[in-house]
């Protein structure tokens, strides 16, 4: 498993919001494509973006 040293560009940083919480775009997370991989402690999860639009997250 790989992991990215660049950390995604938060929508925060592109478009002004008045939410504190961290928000990251789901195609900057899969660098375009739909699968991302998600640690967590030891544990690792799979985002999947289908192809209707939705996100799912799998462990």
């Amino acid at each position: 498993m790989s992991f990215h040293t660049a950390r995604p560009k938060m929508v925060s940083e592109t478009v002004p919001q008045t939410n504190v919480l961290p928000t990251y775009l789901a195609k900057d997370l899969t660098d375009g494509g739909d699968l991302a991989r998600i640690v967590l402690d030891e544990q690792t999860y799979t985002l999947r973006i289908t192809r209707a639009g939705k996100l799912i997250l799998t462990k």
